[in-house]
């Protein structure tokens, strides 16, 4: 399913062709997202980074390890509290970047300061998601996350950078 979007860019629905990217430092989080957004039907490419610099090598197309391909849609699924490199300055140097700035990302942490959520969505991030500490509500949080995501348009990366 693709469907053209106002910039004439090509927006595809968050589909197989759409690589979910979740940076997060806790294996269990991890985890229990890529395992919950599968029950949900997600039969999506996820690529797990533990933490903020691997993310940014993979979109920056920088370093060792794997790197973005243009021409794909990606979703990136953003903790905060991660090692090297925090979230909230992978969101920055991603909304700062002219073509990434368009990447949907979603701040998914146990950070619920406010201070902390405003400064996220100052800096452009598309939605904010306090993870609930309780196991089963984490899981419930991600179910409902899954039901929002199967309705979310992505854009497609077409730049060198």
């Amino acid at each position: 399913m693709v469907e053209k979007d106002q910039n004439n860019g090509v927006a595809v629905g968050l589909n197989e062709l759409c690589s979910i990217l979740i940076a997060e430092d806790d294996e269990g989080h991890a985890a229990l997202i890529k395992k919950n957004l599968k029950r949900a039907g997600f039969r999506n490419n996820f690529l797990h980074f533990k933490d903020g610099q691997e993310v940014l090598d993979f979109l920056f197309k920088s370093g060792e390890g794997p790197h973005r391909i243009s021409g794909k849609s990606y979703l990136l699924l953003l903790d905060i509290r991660m090692p090297k490199v925090d979230g909230v300055e992978v969101l920055r140097q991603i909304k700062e970047d002219s073509e990434l700035s368009k990447l949907p990302v979603i701040m998914l942490t146990t950070t619920d300061d406010p201070r902390e959520i405003e400064n996220c969505h100052n800096l452009g991030c598309n939605v904010y998601i306090t993870k609930p500490v309780d196991c089963e509500q984490f899981i419930d949080a991600i179910k409902t996350l899954g039901l929002f995501l199967k309705m979310v348009k992505v854009p497609v990366l077409n730049g060198i950078t």
